[in-house]
């Protein structure tokens, strides 16, 4: 999992260089061109964007850093936590759901993977088999009870 998140966080980083290193100072010289650099609307939407491509590389380098940094041995096994796989009743309507806690950067929320920050995700957090819970979610407050636990452990990842 972690490996899956790194590789499409270097493959978004490569593409970013790329980026800056050819596409972006490409436009900024064709807007240069153009002229006047306080009327030049071209010039200043090109520098913006060079702007926000540097901020995100950076981003991704800091995201990358951080994960490389996480030891999976020291997640607990008996309790919810990154890459589990949480089972749960809604204890209002019945009906039985089931999450992938996992980083932000593998959010793919139809098909049950959550992010550990997310309201679900951090309420989740450290709870075991048969332990309730409440969370505020924008439909509104909801009550779980954990029904099934899969944790990074008992994967095969």
């Amino acid at each position: 999992m972690f490996d899956e998140a790194i590789k499409k966080l270097e493959e978004e980083l490569t593409e970013i260089k790329k980026a800056l290193a050819r596409d972006i100072p490409n436009e900024i010289n064709k807007a240069a061109q153009l002229g006047d650099f306080k009327e030049n609307a071209e010039y200043h939407a090109a520098r913006e964007k060079k702007r926000n491509f540097e901020a995100r590389g950076a981003q991704i380098v800091e995201r990358i850093k951080v994960m490389r940094s996480i030891d999976l041995t020291k997640i607990p096994r008996d309790v919810a936590g990154l890459f589990s796989v949480v089972t749960m009743e809604d204890l209002n309507s019945g009906q039985i759901v089931t999450y992938e806690l996992v980083v932000a950067d593998l959010v793919d929320v139809p098909n049950g993977k959550i992010s550990i920050a997310a309201p679900i995700g951090k309420a989740m957090m450290g709870k075991r088999v048969d332990d309730e819970f409440k969370v505020v979610l924008p439909s509104g407050p909801k009550e779980y009870m954990i029904t099934k636990l899969q944790t990074i452990h008992d994967r095969k990842l």
